[in-house]
Formats: C-alpha cells, sequence, structure tokens
C-alpha cells in the first residue's frame, strides 16, 4: 500500500485543476490568440512569414503551391492541424479582411460574400512586397530567436516589424478569460503619428487624434462619430459604430438606393439575403426591387423603391434592422512582455517605437561588428601587401600550413584571422589595382565604423534613423483614407471632440457636398488655370463654396425658402477630388429642392437679423434668434411667391446697406433699415424692379472703403469702389453696374470686397482657383473687366466665393498647373464689342 502511494501520490483535485487551467489559460494567451504589441502578429502568423522568408518566397520570384507552405510551416515550427495554417495564411491574402494584405494569393482566397478559398493544393502564394517590410534586417541579430518545438530549428521571437503592423492590420482573437479586437488604420496616418510623437515625446493621445483620425477598413464604409474612437484611444476600449456607404438616387424617376460600401467583417451575400425576407415579411416597406451588381470593378447593391415612399425612411430602416449598420468593439489588448495589457493609442505608439529603437540599436551592433571583423582582416592584409616578398619567403619554407600561419603571427604580431586571410589570399591582388582596393575599402570602413559608433553614442541619431525610414516606408506604401468618419442625427458629438479648424465646405449643383481644410488650395496669380477642387459628373458643376469654421452651426437655406442646420463638423471631409455626399444624406429636402444659401453662426444670441433676397426682388429682414430651433425636417425660412426662388442670405445687425446685383448686370444700394423686421412666416417687401428677363443673382452686405466685385459667366471681373454705387430707395430699377456683352457673358457673381480678401472661382467643370483680389483691376461701372480665369470650351464660371488671405503666400513655383493669361485677353474696352 505504502508502495503504491509513493507511485500515485494523493493530490488536492481542486488545487490541481486550477494550476492546471492557468497554465492552459496562459499558453492560449501567449502562444495563440494574442498579438504582439511590437510585430502584431500572432505565433501562427508569425511562423508563416518567416517560413516563407526561409523558402525565399519573395515578390520577385514565382509563387509556390499553399500546400507547401503550409507542409514547411507544420513541419518546422508550428506543430498544429494544416487547416488552421492555412485558414491563417488565407486571411493575410484577403484584401477585403486585411488593410495592407501580408501573403499575395494567386487563386480562388475566398471572397466578401463568405466564399471559402480553395483547397491549399489548388492556390498559390508569396510574400506581398510590404510583407518584405515586417522580416527586413532579421539576419542581422536583430530579433531574439528560441528553439523550435523540437530542437532542430530557430524561431524568432518577434520580427523586426518595420512598419507598425498591430495598428495597420488590426488583430481578433479569442483566448481564455480575454480578447483582443483592434481596428485595422491608415498607413500615412499611423506613420505620421509615430513621428510626431518622435518630434514631441509628451504628445497627448488629443493631439495623436488629430493626425491618426480613427480606424480605416479595408471595405471602407463610414463611420459614425468620434466618441466611440476617442473612448478606445483613452481607455483602449469602445464602441465605433460602422455603416455601410449609399446614396439615394432619384436621377431615373423611381428612387433608388445603391449601397457601394459595406461595414468591415459583413458577409455581402447574407446582408443582401437579409434584406429580401425583410421585405418578403413586409418588415420594410417600399423595396421593390433588389439587385447585386457587383463585379470587379467594386460593389453594388441597388434597391429600388415605390414612387410615394420617402427614401430616406427606407434606408434608415435598413440601417436598424440590417447589418447596413453594425457595430465594431474595439479592445486593445496585446501582449507587451509576454503579459496581456489593455492597450490606449499612445500606448502602442510608444511600445512599437521602442521595439524599433531596438531593432536600429541591434542593427548598427551588428554592423559594427561586421565593419569592424573585415577591416581587422584588412589591416593585416595592409601589412602582408608592405611586406610581401618577405611573407612570400616565410610561406615558401614553411612546411606546413600551420608553420606558415604560426609565423606570420609570431613575425607580423597578426591575429589567427589576418593570419590566415593572408594565406587565403590570391595573388592577384599583388597588383597595383588591388592594392587600391584594399586601401579604399580599408578608408571607407574605418568612416563607416565611426558613424556607426556615433550612431550607438547618440539617441537622437537612432530616432533620426527611425525618422527616415519610417518616411520612406510611407512614401511606397501609403495610401489615401478609405473609410470615412461621418455623422448622424442620432449621434451628434460634443463640440470638443472635434479639432477647430477652418475648412471650405463646396456644394454642387446636384447636391453633392462636402468639407475641406481651407489651405487645401493655393493661392495663385490671376488668370491661372486652378487645379482640380472637386470631381463631378458630366452634367454636375460646383455651385457654392462657403469659407467657415468646423465647429459653427451651419444653417442651410434652400430654394424653396426652407431652413435647415448641421454642425460643420457634421459635413464629411473628403479628399479634394472627391464627388462629396448627397446632401439629402445630411439634411432632409425634399425632391426638387436645393441648398440656395448657406450661413455659418457661432451662436443665436444678441440684436442680430437675417437678411433674405429672392430671385424676382423681393426681400425680407427677420431676426436671428427666430431660427434657433430648426427641427430635421426643417423650418419655413420665407413663404415666396409663384415662380420665385430664394437667392441669398446675409447675416446683420439690422443697421448695414444692402446691394443686389442683376443677372443683365443691373444694382441697387439702399439702407437696411428701410426694411421693417418681420416674422418668420412673412413674405417680405420689393427690394429691386426688374425687367421681364432679368433676375437677381447676388446680394451682399456694403463695408465703408471697400469695393464691389463682378464676375461673369465667361470669366471676366472687375472691382468697382463702393463710392460708385450711390445709396437709393429699395423697390427702385438701380443702376448700371456691368456692361454685359456676349463676350462677357451675364453676371454670376456680386461681392463686397477688400484687397486683403483672396477670391475663388469655381466653373462648371470643377476648376477651382485661388487668386489674390488685389491683382484684379478697379474699374468703372460701365466696363466689362479683365479675364479672371481662362475656360475650355463650353466650360463657364458657376459661382465664386471670397476667402480670407492666406497666411504663408506660396512661391510661384509652387503653384500647381498657373500659369498667366496673355496680356491681350486680359482687358477688354468696351468699344470694341
Amino acid at each position: 500500500m505504502a508502495e503504491e502511494t509513493a507511485r500515485f501520490p494523493k493530490v488536492d483535485i481542486s488545487q490541481e485543476m486550477k494550476e492546471s487551467f492557468i497554465s492552459y489559460a496562459m499558453s492560449v494567451i501567449v502562444s495563440r490568440a494574442l498579438p504582439d504589441v511590437r510585430d502584431g502578429l500572432k505565433p501562427v502568423h508569425r511562423r508563416i512569414l518567416y517560413a516563407m522568408h526561409d523558402m525565399g518566397l519573395t515578390p520577385d520570384k514565382p509563387f509556390r503551391k499553399s500546400a507547401n507552405v503550409v507542409g514547411e510551416v507544420m513541419a518546422n515550427y508550428h506543430p498544429h492541424g494544416d487547416s488552421s495554417i492555412y485558414e491563417a495564411m488565407v486571411r493575410m491574402a484577403q484584401d477585403f479582411n486585411m488593410r495592407y494584405m501580408l501573403v499575395e494569393g494567386q487563386g480562388n482566397f475566398g471572397s466578401v460574400d463568405g466564399d471559402p478559398a480553395a483547397a491549399m493544393r489548388y492556390t498559390e502564394s508569396r510574400f506581398s512586397k510590404v510583407a518584405l517590410e515586417l522580416l527586413r534586417d532579421i539576419d542581422k541579430e536583430t530579433v531574439d530567436f528560441v528553439p523550435n518545438y523540437d530542437g532542430r530549428k530557430e524561431e524568432p521571437v518577434v520580427l523586426p516589424s518595420r512598419f507598425p503592423n498591430l495598428l495597420l492590420n488590426g488583430a481578433s482573437g479569442i483566448a481564455v478569460g480575454m480578447a483582443t479586437n483592434i481596428p485595422p488604420h491608415n498607413l500615412t496616418e499611423v506613420i505620421d503619428g509615430i513621428l510626431a510623437m518622435i518630434d514631441n515625446p509628451d504628445i497627448t493621445i488629443q493631439e495623436l487624434m488629430k493626425i491618426i483620425k480613427g480606424p480605416d477598413f479595408p471595405t471602407a464604409g463610414e463611420i459614425l462619430g468620434y466618441s466611440g474612437i476617442r473612448r478606445a484611444y483613452e481607455t483602449g476600449r469602445g464602441s465605433i459604430i460602422m455603416r455601410a456607404k449609399t446614396m439615394i438616387d432619384e436621377e431615373k424617376g423611381k428612387p433608388r438606393i445603391i449601397v457601394t460600401e459595406i461595414p468591415y467583417q459583413v458577409n455581402k451575400a447574407r446582408l443582401v439575403e437579409k434584406i429580401a425576407e425583410l421585405v418578403r415579411e413586409k418588415k420594410i416597406e417600399g423595396i421593390t426591387d433588389l439587385r447585386d451588381e457587383s463585379d470587379r470593378k467594386g460593389m453594388r447593391i441597388v434597391m429600388e423603391l415605390r414612387r410615394d415612399v420617402i427614401p430616406k425612411v427606407v434606408l434608415n430602416n435598413l440601417f436598424k434592422h440590417t447589418q447596413l449598420q453594425t457595430t465594431f468593439g474595439v479592445n486593445m489588448l496585446a501582449l507587451v512582455d509576454g503579459r496581456p495589457r489593455v492597450l490606449t493609442l499612445r500606448d502602442m505608439l510608444y511600445y512599437y517605437l521602442q521595439h524599433q529603437r531596438e531593432i536600429i540599436r541591434r542593427r548598427t551592433e551588428y554592423d559594427l561588428k561586421q565593419a569592424e571583423a573585415r577591416a581587422h582582416i584588412l589591416e593585416g592584409l595592409r601589412i602582408a601587401l608592405d611586406h610581401i616578398d618577405e611573407i612570400i619567403s616565410l610561406i615558401r619554407s614553411s612546411r606546413t600550413t600551420e608553420e606558415a600561419r604560426d609565423g606570420l603571427m609570431t613575425n607580423y604580431s597578426l591575429s589567427y584571422e589576418q593570419a590566415q586571410a593572408i594565406l587565403d589570399m590570391r595573388l592577384q591582388r599583388l597588383t597595383g589595382l588591388e592594392r587600391e582596393k584594399i586601401e579604399n575599402e580599408y578608408q571607407e570602413l574605418l568612416a563607416k565604423i565611426s558613424e556607426l559608433r556615433a550612431i550607438l553614442a547618440d539617441e537622437n541619431k537612432i530616432y533620426a534613423i527611425i525618422h527616415d525610414e519610417l518616411v520612406e516606408i510611407k512614401e511606397r506604401f501609403g495610401d489615401d483614407r478609405r473609410t470615412e468618419i461621418t455623422f448622424d442625427e442620432n449621434h451628434i458629438e460634443d463640440a470638443d471632440l472635434i479639432p477647430e479648424e477652418d475648412v471650405v465646405i463646396t456644394l454642387t449643383h446636384d447636391g453633392y457636398i462636402k468639407r475641406l481644410p481651407v489651405t487645401t488650395y493655393r493661392a495663385q496669380k490671376r488668370g491661372g488655370r486652378g487645379v482640380q477642387g472637386l470631381g463631378t459628373k458630366d452634367d454636375d458643376f460646383v455651385e457654392h463654396l462657403y469659407i467657415t469654421n468646423s465647429h459653427d452651426t451651419i444653417m442651410f437655406f434652400t430654394n424653396k425658402g426652407k431652413a435647415y442646420r448641421l454642425k460643420g463638423y457634421e459635413i464629411p471631409d473628403l479628399s479634394r477630388t472627391a464627388k462629396g455626399t448627397p446632401i439629402i444624406n445630411l439634411i432632409q429636402i425634399e425632391k426638387g429642392e436645393r441648398v440656395s444659401a448657406v450661413i455659418p453662426v457661432k451662436d443665436f444670441e444678441g440684436d442680430r437679423y437675417l437678411f433674405f433676397a429672392t430671385k424676382k426682388g423681393i426681400i425680407k429682414k427677420t431676426e436671428l434668434s427666430s431660427y434657433e430651433n430648426i427641427r430635421r425636417v426643417g423650418l419655413i425660412a420665407v413663404n415666396l411667391r409663384e415662380n420665385d426662388e430664394l437667392i441669398g442670405v446675409r447675416l446683420t445687425d439690422g443697421q448695414q446697406e444692402i446691394i443686389m446685383g442683376t443677372k443683365n448686370g443691373m444694382s441697387v444700394r439702399y439702407k437696411e433699415s428701410d426694411v421693417r423686421t418681420m416674422g418668420r412666416n412673412a413674405t417680405g417687401v420689393k427690394g429691386i424692379t426688374l425687367d421681364d428677363d432679368d433676375d437677381v443673382i447676388d446680394m451682399d452686405v456694403i463695408k465703408p472703403g471697400a469695393e464691389v466685385l463682378i464676375v461673369t459667366a465667361n470669366g471676366y471681373g472687375k472691382r468697382t469702389p463702393v463710392d460708385e454705387y450711390r445709396i437709393q430707395s429699395r423697390g427702385g430699377k438701380g443702376i448700371k453696374t456691368h456692361n454685359v456683352t456676349e463676350r462677357s457673358g451675364h453676371v454670376v457673381g456680386l461681392k463686397v470686397v477688400e484687397p486683403e480678401e483672396d477670391l475663388m472661382i469655381i466653373t462648371t467643370s470643377g476648376i477651382i482657383i485661388r487668386t489674390e483680389m488685389k491683382g484684379i483691376s478697379v474699374m468703372g461701372r460701365y466696363t466689362q473687366g479683365v479675364k479672371l480665369i481662362r475656360l475650355s470650351e463650353n466650360e463657364q464660371v458657376g459661382s465664386v466665393a471670397k476667402v480670407p488671405p492666406n497666411d504663408e503666400e506660396e512661391t510661384e513655383d509652387d503653384v500647381v498647373e498657373g500659369s498667366p493669361a496673355s496680356d491681350d485677353a486680359d482687358s477688354v474696352d468696351p468699344s470694341e464689342e
């Protein structure tokens, strides 16, 4: 019995279970489920990439069967099932899963519809170009190696990871008692964030968020709001609302909802099936046809609607009941020094930067060691060349190699390596040219050794190298953000979450709106060709452009006399050449209604008024506070007469002077006090008497000492002192402000300007040019003006806007596509017509 007890000792089963489960849990956490903060890889992904490195599957080499790669990984590094290895490799080759693919696949690697990849015997794979940067310098002792599972080989503990892969491609995994879910990000933004941390080690998360806007998913789509992003970046945990990119198309009669991008990790085929199921069950009304028109050019799901439904209502129901809107639960859990930790955005960048600091230090030490070893050999060769006759004689008189080597070491104080190198030296090295090569190589090595020692002695030099190498990677692999960060009426954010900046808001004739930093456009000389400011359709053009602040309330007034409101930051921030977001996706305007005026307002307090003008010359003045509570469905701003439209609105103090201009070149200047304050629903009074073929095109507020700018459809313009416009009574025909001819075209813009301001001109083909106001000639009311912009055939000026001057003017060398117009086309005398 005692013998049996010794062989099988008694244990406390609860304690044994506890200890065994903890061991199992830690094995899962460290060796399977969680990525390392330094390279962003789990062990299986790291082993796949290292095995491909062993096999030499670089992007310039032929593809190899995926089964070959999986077999190599399983045999040498990852003793688990082949299916799990292949599934991990497939994911690294899917452009809808990885923001920056690490494996380049050939064959069927699955689809966004949930189709599985073909069997590994049918597909082929190799490194992607960006994946090479994960292993660069791994052969220079930059990382530690450990024995593989059977001790026959060694594998890296972590990869050098020359780019921050954890943030760029994200990670997801379920361990024991914990899980990670890190969203992918944009390479350009993340590297810019690291560069900012190098320049300012004390940078805050709020400052980093001005650079790293938020996650950037491979399937693009939209993110609603900043609050979830900010919580995730500040605490490591948060909830991000993702939404499909949709548009409402009413151009071809029946309204349609078109989906062009879907949220990350949503199965498109199941999404379409779910929509069809909801339509059959009548949980969503109004959809008459559903088609998946996706092809190799891109994604496109089309839903045709009944004519009697409101598309926005149908779309909101789709967001509510389907995965067109879903949530990404962020949990930024990663291994730091082998221990799981929830990390903030700043933590992730900090640990990655420290990893790179270690990589550069170890690489430099390796290069220094190699350079010193080679310099040591060259020193021996130089000694040999200086005593070549004696050394040849010594070698000839020696009976064995060992005797010759010992003689060299004794007689010339050489090391074993130097003596062996001399014995191995070929006779061709005795020529004069070869002697010179040895000397040059030796001097170059001395300089290199000095430089490497200087790097190791100065942390700033190490960070400078990291900076330069990150910039190089950004230039090679950086791309534009795919996922837009936008807003919804149910997800409005606090203003202090949003960076405050001056922005340009553009709105096209067909109702596409976007927001851009005002610095996007460079100042140009008048007559320049301009830069492409908006990608438009053939039958669309930029109609309105406004300068405002991202924190201001933006009031939208439509041609039908209704008012809407948004915050500046609620308008999507898009690239310079993007078409924009349909305005009907942001404010609930009706069919046939379009925005004709925009007023930025910081607050609604004080004695301020909105002054309205219509196409038929009707004007109205109403207190600003009457428009403070504007519902999402809009508010009646002015009651319009039949066939009339609202063309302009200005914010005033009630004591200004107003000037109005017409298409046929007439104008009237009058005191605002001539117009009594009216209620919000009032129609107004007559501001100017028009001819039958004339319309009001613009109105503005007079400033003392300013000038009136006139711009015509064919690109002519001038400045005229306001003193040439005498004050008249409202309601008269006014006076002439421009000599309208066939050459100049009708008047499209009238602005009260000052020489220090700049002018933006927008053409019907989407060209925007920014020019200095002082470069436009001052002329009388009856002239046509000078050429401001050269227009292509069938192109006209669509609208104009005045903007503040640049803080830092660009030099002529920096002008994009700008070239001055010919002198003989600039100034026109009316007698020439």
